[in-house]
């Protein structure tokens, strides 16, 4: 590509010299060292705590990163909770999506994606920039890769939050730290990918989750320092030892010797007049003693898994496989923030600077567009029972696009796929059998819509018949006057109706068999 004048999403020139140099590396004397020995979470008290917070909203942030990637090493429950939810988000399949249906623009979102399928480090990428959930921001360094005339990302370098900072005028932008520089230096464009996270409002140095799980890691820290000390005093039995009142000194410091030593030597030798009891810890062990540290380091616990996954369903002990299901593992409107603004940052970040060094800026002024969607779990139950009541009552589905929502691709041509029975060749026996089971089936079926039919008007054309009789109980005063009135009720009674009905009934009926029988006849 012709060399032009190229300048990035804040209108800064880029410098094509300085991208395949290093730029943060790690360096052995200065403000940027790989090692650090400085340890914050070990004795950290809660004046201390406040105070790093405090620098930190102040944009010192070196103990708060510290702590941040302390927090990390030593707490098991946050780091895994943290962990799921970084590789809930990681572990999303990228999708680049070309800005118009023009040519140029289908062959830019195809280099893309021809860049993306062929590294190896993207995943790895991802997982670097998402480090920003924690600690408020992450930067990774682009080591360009210059063959012929062709720019290509060599490397991604993971670059310690710790050799960053924020401007001091509006705490927004992240500089370099330099030696010498108050406030860092600029980051060249094109050069490096910066992911901060807007987990809320205001200055990003405030918006890491290590900060919001700062406080439950340092009391739970307190909780299992307790509870070791009240483990160690009251997880053994107590030995108590009594002696006689006629025991002699000599006799008492045997005793004492004994009970000291039991719990090392296991083994004791004392008179008979004396004796030793060893004594369940437990019960000594004070009110709300035994379950007191862990019913309060699991509530910590469950705090800093709504603060990290938005939920406790698959973090925490109780909760059934589901409620876990359901859930799974991160709640998906955090995902899906998580995802979206994962790909802004490699949009402006790298695939701009992909484009603009290799093809220049496009026409259109719009560049291919690389998102991470999120395919929300499918309930297979719900949407097989609907199909199931549905689509016998006319609905058209294509087939394609039940695959989708279960998940399966299309088949191959020649591939074995499941589906309904084949139908049996004409003439054959099988054939013959179907049909048959078939005509049962339908008989049956008109049979029971027959029956429906007749009884449907049963009660006016029943009506002549019974009414007189009702008539004749309601004005007899009693049972021998009712038996005398009887024979007189003939003449009032029109059985024309029911005769017709019954008579319709059994027209149809015949026809149906009639039906059956010529149907039965053939083939």
């Amino acid at each position: 590509m012709k060399d032009v004048t190229l300048v990035d999403h804040l209108g800064r020139p880029i410098e094509r010299q300085a991208l395949t140099r290093e730029v943060a590396a790690p360096q052995l004397t200065g403000v940027r060292r790989a090692w650090d020995s400085e340890a914050i979470a070990q004795g950290l008290t809660p004046h201390r705590l406040a105070r790093i917070l405090r620098a930190a909203a102040e944009n010192d942030l070196r103990a708060y990163l510290i702590l941040a990637e302390e927090m990390e090493e030593r707490d098991p429950h946050y780091a895994s909770v943290l962990g799921t939810r970084k590789r809930a988000c990681s572990g999303l399949e990228p999708a680049v999506e070309a800005a118009t249906d023009d040519k140029r623009d289908q062959e830019l979102a195809d280099a893309v994606r021809e860049r993306i399928a062929e590294s190896t480090e993207f995943p790895d990428l991802c997982t670097d920039l998402l480090d920003g959930l924690g600690k408020g921001f992450a930067a990774c360094e682009i080591i360009w890769d210059r063959q012929s005339s062709f720019w290509r990302p060599a490397a991604y370098e993971y670059r310690d939050p710790k050799f960053f900072r924020f401007d001091e005028v509006n705490g927004r932008e992240l500089r370099l730290e330099e030696l010498g520089a108050v406030d860092g230096v600029p980051l060249p464009p094109y050069k490096f990918l910066v992911h901060i996270p807007k987990l809320k409002s205001g200055l990003p140095a405030r918006g890491g989750l290590a900060r919001l799980a700062a406080a439950a890691h340092m009391c739970k820290s307190f909780t299992l320092t307790d509870w070791m000390a009240f483990a160690e005093v009251f997880g053994m039995p107590l030995r108590l030892g009594r002696y006689g009142a006629n025991a002699t000194d000599d006799d008492v410091r045997t005793l004492v010797s004994a009970v000291a030593n039991l719990g090392t030597d296991a083994a004791a030798v004392i008179p008979d007049t004396m004796r030793i009891e060893l004594v369940e810890g437990g019960k000594n062990s004070g009110s709300g003693g035994q379950g007191l540290f862990q019913n309060l380091a699991e509530w910590l616990d469950r705090q800093v898994s709504k603060a990290v996954l938005g939920q406790t369903m698959t973090s925490d002990d109780g909760s059934s496989q589901s409620q876990a299901t359901v859930h799974n593992e991160v709640r998906v409107d955090i995902l899906k923030a998580d995802a979206r603004q994962l790909a802004a940052t490699i949009n402006r970040d790298l695939v701009r600077p992909f484009i603009d060094l290799n093809f220049g800026p496009p026409p259109s002024g719009k560049y291919p567009r690389l998102t991470l969607p999120v395919n929300e779990p499918e309930d297979v139950a719900a949407l097989t029972e609907a199909l199931a009541k549905l689509v016998p009552l006319g609905l058209r589905v294509e087939a394609s696009v039940v695959r989708d929502r279960l998940g399966f691709p299309d088949p191959a041509p020649d591939a074995e796929v499941l589906g309904m029975q084949a139908r049996p060749e004409p003439g054959t026996e099988a054939n013959r059998e179907g049909r048959a089971a078939n005509r049962e089936t339908a008989a049956g079926d008109e049979l029971d819509s027959l029956t429906a039919d007749a009884l449907e008007d049963w009660e006016p054309q029943a009506a002549p018949l019974v009414n007189p009789i009702q008539e004749l109980a309601d004005r007899s005063e009693s049972y021998e006057e009712f038996l005398a009135g009887l024979p007189g009720l003939l003449e009032k009674m029109d059985p024309s109706a029911l005769v017709r009905g019954l008579a319709v009934a059994a027209f149809k009926a015949r026809g149906q068999g009639d039906a059956g029988s010529d149907a039965g006849s053939d083939g």
